[in-house]
C-alpha cells in the first residue's frame, strides 16, 4: 500500500485535481526505486483517480497493469478492502495507491497474521507520511482477505 506523494495546493484547484509538489515528484520516484529493489514484480495496481495519486504512480516508474478506481478517492477502509477482494487470483503482488487516513486504517486493520512486524505497526499508527509504503503478505486468495488476515512485514518512508 502506497500513500500518494506530497501534493501542492494551487489556488482554485479542487482537491481531487491537486498535483504533486516538487518534493512529491522526487519522493514518488524514490518510492518506485524502493518497490522495485525490495519486492517481486508488481502484477496489478489499484490507483485512486485523484491527480496526485495518478502522478505518484507515474513518477514511481512502476510498470504494471493499472485499474484507476474512482472510489479509492475518499474511500472508507471497507471500500478499499472490497476492491482488494475483487482482485483476480493470478495476481500475486498488488499495489494500492491511495490516501490518508484510509491507507493507514487499511494497513493496520489487515495486519495481525503471524509474521506481523510490531515496529512497523507502531510506526504506521503514529504517522503514515506521504510516499510511505506498507508491505503486507497475504496467505490466501484476495477474495478471502479480511481484517487481521495479513502480515504487515515492512513499512518504508522514502526520503
Amino acid at each position: 500500500m502506497l500513500r500518494h506523494a506530497k501534493s501542492a495546493y494551487p489556488d482554485g484547484v479542487a482537491d481531487h485535481e491537486r498535483p504533486l509538489a516538487p518534493r512529491g515528484e522526487r519522493e514518488a520516484a524514490l518510492a518506485g526505486d524502493w518497490l522495485r529493489a525490495t519486492l517481486p514484480s508488481i502484477d496489478l495496481v489499484l490507483c485512486s483517480t485523484a491527480t496526485r495519486a495518478r502522478q505518484t504512480l507515474a513518477r514511481s516508474g512502476i510498470d504494471a497493469p493499472v485499474r484507476y478506481v474512482d472510489r479509492l478517492y475518499g474511500a472508507t477502509p471497507g471500500m478499499v478492502l472490497d476492491e482488494i477482494n475483487g482482485v483476480p487470483d493470478e495476481v500475486t503482488v498488488l499495489l494500492v495507491v491511495g490516501h490518508e487516513p484510509t491507507t493507514s486504517d487499511v494497513a493496520i486493520g489487515l495486519a495481525g497474521a503471524e509474521g506481523t512486524n510490531a515496529d512497523a505497526l507502531e510506526a504506521i499508527s503514529e504517522k503514515f507520511p506521504t510516499s510511505a509504503i506498507a508491505v503486507l503478505e497475504v496467505a490466501g486468495p484476495w477474495a478471502d482477505l479480511e481484517l487481521g488476515g495479513a502480515a504487515l512485514v515492512d513499512f518504508h518512508v522514502p526520503r
